[in-house]
Parts: structure tokens; sequence; C-alpha cells
């Protein structure tokens, strides 16, 4: 297991070095030490601490915030097609954002802490309505998936009806890094670390859970007290993450998916995987659609759709369409 946790962060290091050197001004391994030690002085230092430093945190923040909320998700619901983007956690954030776009509220503590709770608004309902009707955890997926058309519907509204906050939301609604800035980042990157060392620490009591409702509470645990402070910590991932790089989907259904191939379902070594291994997808991803049509920069939210529509469909494929867990 060490190493593969070394091999996770030798990927995700690489990604952000390609992250920092590559763009519309590439920068050398010289040009980046050199801006390190003496600031924003030049062009290349400029360049580093205020475009792809800020870019490349923002990735490496986003993808293991999305990861770990999918694998957080998937084991608290029982059920492996689950995840932000699909249940409607990132629509929620979304839609919360936007709210705050048409009321020019732009702050990075506004923007954050609307994305935190408009998450938690929708998982919170899915959750709710699904223990309510006593649904299957196939029926979850399918409310949640009308839920995100819903909140999504209502953003869209919302730009017509204010077009200037359709300005503001456009980068948002398609999933990016490039106009990630410091003020924007700092408020949700903190967010992110602390509901991750909270998630980190919760651990076992996750992996408890995932052994089923009776049994869990046969062994002492509050299930439902635990299961809804867990939700609480992936809305606010996703909703952190969202609040910055935009509704980038599917990262919390492909990696905790692809890393439980290989780590196994114990959170210990699924969650800290996912975390590393999100941040080295989302950044790769970004440094594909930074470089593929260059000069111009293809949105990394489209690429995501694009790798991740096709895997959803084949876990759909591989599942019979859940009737197998439901």
């Amino acid at each position: 297991m060490v190493k593969k946790f070394s091999l996770a962060l030798l990927a995700m290091l690489s990604a952000a070095l390609l992250s920092l050197c590559l763009g519309a001004a590439r920068l050398t391994p010289v040009q980046l030490w050199q801006a390190l030690l003496s600031g924003p002085r030049n062009t290349a230092g400029y360049i580093f601490w205020y475009v792809r430093l800020p870019r490349t945190f923002g990735c490496l923040l986003a993808g293991a915030a999305l990861a770990v909320s999918g694998g957080v998700i998937q084991r608290v619901l029982h059920n492996s097609l689950a995840s932000p983007s699909i249940i409607g956690v990132n629509a929620g954030a979304g839609l919360a954002v936007t709210i705050c776009c048409a009321a020019g509220v732009l702050s990075g503590w506004a923007i954050a802490g609307s994305a935190f709770f408009g998450a938690l608004a929708a998982v919170l309902l899915i959750v709710l309505a699904a223990e309510k009707a006593g649904a299957s955890r196939t029926t979850v997926i399918l409310g949640g998936v009308a839920v995100n058309a819903i909140l999504n519907a209502f953003s869209e509204a919302l730009t017509v009806l204010i077009p200037e906050a359709g300005m503001l939301a456009g980068d948002f609604r398609v999933g990016g890094f490039s106009a990630v800035s410091w003020p924007r980042l700092l408020p949700a990157g903190a967010l992110i670390l602390l509901a991750l060392i909270t998630v980190f620490s919760m651990r076992n009591m996750l992996d408890v859970l995932a052994l089923g409702d009776e049994t869990a509470q046969g062994l002492g645990l509050p299930v439902r007290n635990v299961r809804t402070v867990l939700l609480i910590l992936s809305a606010a991932l996703a909703g952190a993450a969202v609040s910055f790089g935009g509704l980038l989907g599917f990262v919390g259904l492909i990696v905790p998916h692809a890393v439980r191939k290989f780590s196994g379902t114990e959170s210990r070594f699924l969650l800290p995987l996912s975390a590393i291994l999100g941040g080295a997808f989302v950044t790769a991803c970004d440094v594909t659609a930074r470089m593929l049509f260059a000069p111009y920069e293809l949105p990394v939210g489209i690429l995501l759709s694009i790798l991740g529509g096709p895997a959803f469909l084949w876990l759909l494929w591989k599942r019979k369409g859940g009737r197998n867990h439901a």
C-alpha cells in the first residue's frame, strides 16, 4: 500500500508541475524556481504567483474535494453510482452561487458559504425524501437526477431573467479554473481542508455505517447522527469545490470507483487515495484542456463531461441498470 500511495503522490506532483509550466506562456522549471524565490518581480513571476499557482492549487483542491465527497456519498448511500454531480449536490451549490451573482454578492466567503448551503440543502432533500418514501438505492439516484435537472433549470431561468447574473456565472456553469484567484480560492480552500480532516477522522465510523443500518446500530453507532454529519461534510466539500471551480461533473463518480479497484473499500485507504488521485486527475484534465487546442482553451468541465458520461453509462450497463443492487 505504501507503494500505491507513493505512485499516487508522484502522479499528483507530476500533474501539478505540468500545470505550473504549461499554458499560453510556457515556464521552465528554472523560471519556476526563480519566481518562487524572487516573487512577482517580472512577467514570469507574475504568471507564476497570480495565474498558475492559484489555478494549480484550485485544480488539486477541487479534485480532492469532489473525489472524497463522492466516495463518502457512495458509502453512505450504499450505491457506487452516487456522486455529487449526479444526485444534485453540485446543482444545489450552483443555484446558490447563481443567486449570489444575481444579487451582486461576489466576495469569496459569501460564494463559498452559499455554495455549501446550496449543496447541503440538495443532499438533505434527496436523502430525506428517500427515507420518507422508503426508496431503493436506484430510486435515490433517479430522484437525484430529477432534482439535478430542476435545480439547473432554476439556475438557467435566473440567468435569463437577470442577464448580469448570466455574464458573471457563465464560466461557472461550464466549469473551469481560468478565472481562479486567491480571494476566491482561500475561503473555499480553508473549508475543504477542514472538511477533509474531519472526514478522515471519521473513517472508521464510515466503514461501520457501510455494513448496514442494523449492523451499525448493533455495534453501538448512532447511525442517523453519523450519516447526517457525513452528508454535511460531503456537501461542504462539493459546495466549496463548486464555488471556485464551477459545475465539474463526474469527478466524484470516476475517481472513487477507480481507486476502489486497487485499494479496496477500507476508508483509511480509499479516502486519502481518492483525494490524491482526484487532485491529480482534475489537474491533468485541466492541463489537457488547456493545451489540446492551443492557443484556444477548452473549459475543463467539458472534457470531464466527455470522459464521465461514457464512464457512467458503462457503470450502468455493468450493473444492468442497478436492478441487482436496489
